[in-house]
């Protein structure tokens, strides 16, 4: 926060990111209002998601050719028209066509974002830049949720559409008002290795960013798909309503937001860390489909929401520092894909899960999976590197579990 350029971006992005979550719950109840259909909303979703898949790897080329201030402008100005546009709610293929824009413009402004948020701080500060990141993600998110479920019964949706518009111009106000000479420069890659083949023959070449890449897959797909389990706990075994489903949701918010401050402070985002958050998680995650009643669930979602925005910043901080920056928005591209595909092949995995062997044994099962990927990983990174890998205890706030020791152990600046 000493960074001038960076208290501006920070800033920007809470209002941003609040904006954003206004709009995400206004148009989840224009298209359940409309149509009933949560299947529709998860069209919605996957129309977001595509085009990152398709054309993410072109975007992250683009990011390491163009300037990325001006682009990221051009697609903050994009998004405030998408946001306007949802206004006249021209019927389903409208909100179908501005999912499917937006995640066009994803595809591009995700790997400029990732590269443009390095120019603002020294490599040592990456870490805790992302970090905190992490926290006014989240609190812009528990902020934008909270006034737009009161507003959206007030006025409606198109009010909150509005308002996520309008959000935009903090964003594009602080990066007109950014000091350029305050900006560190990236280097820009050779003439010859600019394409897109150059950055996949790259990372291929990279054995510690593969592996990561693949425990973040894992990880995220089985076991950070908590808005279905939660869902599917809540109404099946817990018997708990909405209301619990509100105090989980509550819960898990406050405990990204500890994960963010831990390792904003502690600044340690070592692959011993991410290691360790991996494996904690995991182990916790079997807990939480053991856990009685939804007390003992809530004080279980704690210290697992800590832990993965703590894996995911550390995932994005090593990635980011263990590549080299002129292939820096292709490898973020990479990052940005795999988590594309883990959203899209997690939630309906974990939905016929829990349909399947019910809430409690989806939980036992992707945590089993993902406890046996972490050690995986462990060894394989162990391998690679030549030497033993001593997973740390991460301080993170954890319940007292009978016969359970957890270690103690995640997005982008968005």
């Amino acid at each position: 926060m000493r960074e001038r350029n960076y208290r501006l971006w920070a800033a920007a992005d809470l209002v941003s990111t609040a904006g954003t979550w206004m709009q995400v719950l206004g148009l989840n109840w224009l298209i359940l209002s409309d149509t009933g259909s949560a299947a529709t909303m998860g069209l919605v979703v996957m129309l977001q998601a595509l085009p990152v898949l398709v054309l993410g790897t072109w975007g992250g080329a683009l990011a390491d050719r163009l300037p990325a201030r001006p682009l990221l402008i051009a697609c903050q100005a994009v998004r405030a028209l998408l946001a306007l546009a949802l206004v006249a709610h021209g019927g389903h293929a409208l909100i179908f066509a501005v999912a499917l824009v937006s995640g066009v413009i994803s595809s591009f402004e995700g790997p400029a974002l990732g590269r443009f948020g390095s120019a603002l701080v020294k490599p040592e500060s990456l870490g805790s830049a992302l970090a905190l990141g992490s926290v006014l993600s989240s609190a812009g998110r528990i902020g934008g949720m909270a006034l737009g479920g009161v507003l959206v019964g007030i006025t409606g949706p198109a009010v909150l559409f509005v308002i996520n518009a309008v959000s935009y111009l903090a964003v594009i106000g602080a990066l007109a008002a950014m000091r350029t000479g305050d900006l560190r420069d990236l280097p820009a890659a050779a003439a010859g290795e600019r394409g897109v083949l150059a950055g996949l023959r790259y990372i291929g070449r990279q054995p510690v960013v593969l592996i990561v890449l693949a425990l973040s897959f894992v990880l995220g797909s089985l076991g950070r798909n908590y808005q279905v389990s939660m869902a599917a706990m809540t109404a099946g075994p817990l018997h708990a309503g909405s209301g619990g489903y509100g105090l989980l949701s509550t819960v898990f918010a406050v405990g990204a937001v500890l994960g963010g401050l831990l390792l904003a402070g502690s600044g340690r985002s070592t692959l011993r860390v991410l290691l360790g958050t991996g494996l904690a998680i995991s182990v916790l995650q079997i807990c939480s489909g053991l856990a009685p009643n939804l007390l003992s669930f809530a004080a279980v979602i704690l210290p697992i929401a800590a832990g993965a925005v703590v894996f995911d910043t550390v995932v994005a901080t090593r990635i980011q520092l263990d590549t080299r920056e002129d292939m820096r928005g292709r490898v973020l591209a990479a990052v940005g894909i795999v988590s594309s595909l883990s959203g899209m092949v997690g939630a309906p995995a974990v939905g016929w899960l829990c349909d399947t062997i019910g809430a409690r044994g989806a939980l036992l099962t992707g945590g089993v999976i993902t406890t046996a990927a972490a050690v995986v990983g462990a060894l394989a990174i162990a391998r690679v590197q030549g030497r033993k890998l001593n997973l740390p205890h991460p301080h993170l706030p954890h319940p007292h579990l009978p016969h359970v020791e957890a270690l103690h152990p995640a997005e982008q600046m968005a």
